[in-house]
């Protein structure tokens, strides 16, 4: 979900950079910003930062399993060269 605050400050700073001669529109212009703000970041494929974090810790847990499993498999490989010998 996007952050409606800094929808609004980024609306406002467009809106600020509007030359003073147009300026009798801004407060039109400034909704306009934000709307079309709004619906553009809507379309893109974006995730919260709670989201991508939890979905990080996921990452970090999950690689340490795939570590430990390598590991173990090395473990077996060499318990099994051990009993079949070098010549296996």
């Amino acid at each position: 979900m996007i952050d409606l605050k800094s929808v609004d400050d980024l609306a406002r700073r467009l809106n600020d950079l509007i030359p003073p001669g147009v300026r009798e529109a801004s407060g039109d212009l400034q909704k306009n910003f934000r709307s079309t703000l709004q619906v553009g970041l809507g379309k893109l494929d974006l995730v919260t930062r709670e989201e991508f974090d939890v979905q990080r810790a996921v990452l970090l847990r999950t690689r340490e399993k795939l570590e430990l499993v390598e590991n173990m498999l090395l473990l077996v490989e060499a318990r099994i060269d051990a009993l079949t010998g070098p010549n296996h």
